[in-house]
Parts: C-alpha cells; sequence; structure tokens
C-alpha cells in the first residue's frame, strides 16, 4: 500500500460541527424529521464505517480508499446514526454489532423502524459465531454482514456486490425479539458457507414461499426447518413435521391429508391430517424425495389451490400452510428419472437452501465442538467437559461422512468414556461407517497428492472392504474384486494388511 494516495478520514465529531450538540456532545435529531429513504445513487460512493475499535476503523479506511471509495467513520452507535440521517447521506455503512453507546443491532432497528421495509445499506460486522445476529440482521433488512477476524478479499468482495446491485431485496423490517434464541443459536458457525444460511434463512423467513432445504443426511436440514419456523413472519400456527420415509404409501396419504370414519378398516374415527394440523403455521415435509407419483400430485394441488379432501371424504379443507420441504437427494436427477414430477419439484423450489456437508466447513468444527461439550454435561449440574488438544486434531482429521449428527454423537460417547473430564484422542471413537471411509478427492488436489497416491488409498479401501463384507474370507473377497488369490495376498502384503487379514 506504499504508493496509495493518503487516505481521507471525515471525523463523526466533525460531520456534525455546524450543529449545535446536545450534553452528550452529539447534534440532536428531532424524531419528527422525516427520515430519508434509501435510493441507489450511482455517483454516490461514500462509504461510512462504525466501530469503536480505532484499529479496525484504520484498516478498513485505508483498504476502502485504496479502492476509490470516499471514507467517513463513526465511534458510536448515535454518531452512526447522525451521520447516516444527515446531509451527506452515504451509500453504504459498515457497522459493528459491539459498540459503546448502542448496540449496532439497535442502531438498525431504529433505522428499520422508518426503513418502508426496504432493504438497508447496511453491512453488519460482528465476531459472534451463533446464528443470532446474522438472522436478525437480515430480517431487519441488513444487506450483508462481515465475520470478525476479516479476510480482506472478502471485505472488498462484499462492498463491491453491494454496489453493483441494482435492485435490493425487500420486506425484511420484522422486529424477531419474539423468536425463540436458544433455538436460533442453536446453529453454530462462522464459515462462509454457514454465512450464507444465516442469510437465507433471514430472507425466507419474510416470505412464505416454499423451501426446499437439500443436503446429506445428518447436514441440519431438521434444525435449518426448525429455525425457519421460529423467524417466519407469516406462521402463527405450529410446525408439523412428517417423515416421508417412514410411512408406507397408504398411510402417509392419512398422515398428510387425514381420513373420515369408516373411510377404510381401522378408521373408527376422524382423524385431522399433518396439513390441516398445521394451518397458519408450517408443514415440514422431510424425505419429500421418498413420495410416489400418486402423493406427489395430490401434493400438488394442495401447493396451487391451498385445499385437499381428507380421505374418505367429499369436501374440500382449506388451509394456509407454508411448506418446507428437505432431501438428501437430487431431485433434478429423480424428475430426469421419472420418479419425481416436475411441476411439483418447481413448486417446491421456489426457495432452496443448501447445508454443505461437514467436511465442507471444517473451520466450524472446533465452535460445534465447543457447543456439544456444553449441550451432554456429564450429569444434570455437571460443568462442561474440556477435549484435549490431540483429541481436536483427531476430530479434524476426521472426513465425517455422517456429519453434524456423527460429530454430536462422537462428542457425547467422548464425554461419557471421559465421566465428564478431559475427552482425550483415544476417547474419540468414531462409528463405523455402513459405507465404508470417504475420500476427499477436493482436498486431495488441494494438498497436491499424486495421483499413484490417490488410486493406491483408493485400492486399500476396496480391499479393506471386500474382507470386511466377506468376513475376512480371501478366496470371496479376490472373486468379488476380480483377482487372482495370489494377486489379492500379494495387494494385502504391499499395504500390511496380511496381518490384519490373515490366510485360514
Amino acid at each position: 500500500m506504499g504508493s496509495r494516495p493518503p487516505a481521507r478520514r471525515v471525523s463523526a465529531a466533525g460531520s456534525a460541527a455546524s450543529r449545535k450538540p446536545n450534553v452528550n456532545g452529539h447534534a440532536p435529531r428531532s424524531d419528527d424529521a422525516p427520515v430519508p429513504a434509501f435510493t441507489y445513487d450511482p455517483a454516490n460512493r461514500r462509504i461510512l464505517v462504525a466501530d469503536d475499535a480505532e484499529d479496525i476503523r484504520t484498516l478498513l479506511v485505508e483498504l476502502l480508499t485504496d479502492e476509490g471509495y470516499d471514507v467517513v467513520e463513526a465511534r458510536t452507535g448515535r454518531e452512526m446514526l447522525d451521520i447516516y440521517h444527515g446531509p451527506q447521506h452515504p451509500a453504504l455503512v459498515l457497522l459493528d454489532v459491539q459498540m459503546p453507546d448502542m448496540t449496532g443491532i439497535e442502531a438498525l432497528r431504529e433505522i428499520a423502524q422508518s426503513s418502508g421495509g426496504q432493504t438497508l445499506p447496511i453491512i453488519m460486522m460482528t465476531a459472534f459465531t451463533t446464528a443470532s445476529v446474522a438472522i436478525e440482521a437480515t430480517m431487519l433488512g441488513a444487506f450483508d454482514y462481515l465475520h470478525k477476524p476479516f479476510d480482506i478479499e472478502n471485505v472488498v468482495q462484499k462492498v463491491k456486490t453491494f454496489f453493483s446491485t441494482q435492485e435490493q431485496e425487500a420486506q425484511m423490517t420484522a422486529d424477531p425479539a419474539e423468536a425463540d434464541q436458544r433455538l436460533r443459536d442453536e446453529i453454530i458457525g462462522s464459515s462462509p458457507e454457514m454465512a450464507r444460511i444465516f442469510q437465507m434463512i433471514g430472507r425466507a423467513a419474510a416470505s412464505d414461499a416454499p423451501v426446499l432445504i437439500t443436503g446429506e443426511t445428518g447436514a441440519g436440514k431438521e434444525l435449518i426447518a426448525n429455525v425457519l419456523h421460529k423467524n417466519s413472519l407469516s406462521a402463527s400456527g405450529p410446525l408439523v413435521k412428517v417423515n416421508c420415509a417412514a410411512l408406507p404409501e397408504s398411510l402417509l396419504e392419512s398422515e398428510l391429508f387425514g381420513h373420515e370414519k369408516g373411510s377404510f378398516t381401522g378408521a373408527l374415527n376422524q382423524h385431522k391430517g399433518s396439513f390441516e394440523r398445521a394451518n397458519r403455521g408450517t408443514i415440514f415435509l422431510d424425505e419429500i424425495g421418498e413420495l410416489t407419483l400418486s402423493t406427489q400430485t395430490k401434493l400438488l394441488r394442495v401447493l396451487q389451490e391451498k385445499e385437499f379432501e381428507r380421505v374418505g371424504g367429499t369436501a374440500p379443507i382449506h388451509v394456509d400452510v407454508r411448506v418446507i420441504a428437505a432431501t438428501n437427494r437430487r431431485l433434478e436427477d429423480e424428475v430426469s428419472a421419472g420418479k419425481f414430477r416436475e411441476d411439483l419439484f418447481y413448486r417446491l423450489h421456489v426457495l432452496t437452501i443448501h447445508v454443505p456437508p461437514l467436511r465442507e466447513h471444517m473451520e466450524d468444527v472446533p465452535l460445534l465442538v465447543q457447543h456439544f461439550l456444553h449441550k451432554h454435561r456429564y450429569g444434570v449440574a455437571g460443568r462442561s467437559a474440556r477435549i484435549s488438544p490431540d483429541a481436536m486434531d483427531k476430530l479434524m482429521t476426521h472426513l465425517w461422512p455422517g456429519n453434524i449428527r456423527e460429530l454430536e454423537n462422537t462428542i457425547q460417547r467422548g464425554i461419557v468414556l471421559s465421566q465428564g473430564g478431559l475427552v482425550t484422542a483415544e476417547q474419540i471413537q468414531f462409528a463405523p461407517q455402513a459405507g465404508g471411509r470417504l475420500i476427499d478427492i477436493t482436498q486431495r488436489v488441494r494438498e497436491r497428492m499424486p495421483l499413484t497416491q490417490v488410486l493406491n488409498e483408493v485400492e486399500r479401501e476396496l480391499l479393506v472392504e471386500a474382507l470386511k463384507q466377506h468376513e475376512g474370507d480371501r478366496v470371496a473377497a479376490a472373486h468379488v474384486l476380480g483377482l487372482e488369490l495370489t494377486d489379492l495376498t500379494q495387494r494385502l502384503h504391499d499395504f500390511g494388511l496380511d496381518g490384519e487379514y490373515a490366510a485360514d
């Protein structure tokens, strides 16, 4: 940065110098004064950095000035509001959550109250690792948020994204104070992948459109549905969950739509289905890819017309239900294979939240570990267990085919084995996976592992799995792998497995 021009800095106090200060040293603002609505102006390149930490302000001022922006500063939330509502309205505000006089969320809420529901030109800055700040800020209308410590390239990219966006999302002004704080904070993560999820939840919560949650088993799809329902602006009723893979088609139809008395053998009473019970609320259809085509047709009608009949009934029942569906399948492939209706797919695909597998955001593992250590305390009044560095190293090198669910079970098992004390590497025991160990090809390429080494790793896993499935029978394992017995024996020797799988 040695060749850059001097950073232009305009203090918050200077910007208010022409106005008579109040007892706190800030220019007064009339509560009756009109609040300027944000209108994107391509000529306005002014950015306001609001943070009580001087080193953070200095870093951001220099960085953004080098990028050609006109940067001003504020040290407190009230100073930020004075500048924001002043005559030289900034085009964008980088707003810290923690400040001495008022929090960034409080300042954001004050702006949102008069914003008319528009997306606000504000990027929140936070060191918090829970979902609450991200979801609340997005629901209040913040354009985006940054996690501290900063990735410089990420800061510049988010600012450029703001200035390149012609239309901003709207209807983000709901106050989420009524939302369940404990539940929201169970979504743990500070990675960019989780940041995108927090933002999507905040935006989806302001709508009643169907949401499709995709991701591998154990990645946290049901938790996302819980949080989305709790923060939904349109759902005043309950959240009703249906596991579409757990019931046969005959029972599933009755579970979803209900049945009339006497409609089939065993129907001794009228039964209200899940859609009827979820009226004015949310229905969560887990593993929706398991639905038969017949049931898909009836579900499509509910989405289109918001009505259905109970099994054995003729009277249409009208409902107002928000549908959240989840699947670990690629529904696009199911549509191509004729197993999922294309029209239903597009009805569900209005808003999609993809939950990445844990191996794609490993930087969140330490945060999740601390959360589970606290959640599964040993004894009702017990203190949180601790984890040793070697145990954490072991957790960080595992690929987690069972995702967050596997991590939680692993930590809970370690807490029991350590009796709530120090969880060591020996007490981190991974459950055997039915599908074998996953080999992360992306990570292997990132580590520049030679092709021969990757192929050797795959071959070793194939040998081990074949022998496991045939209970150590070398002849059977060789046959299924298409090898001669002598070839299999040599390969086991080369991999050092002949002792583990000794010949009879």
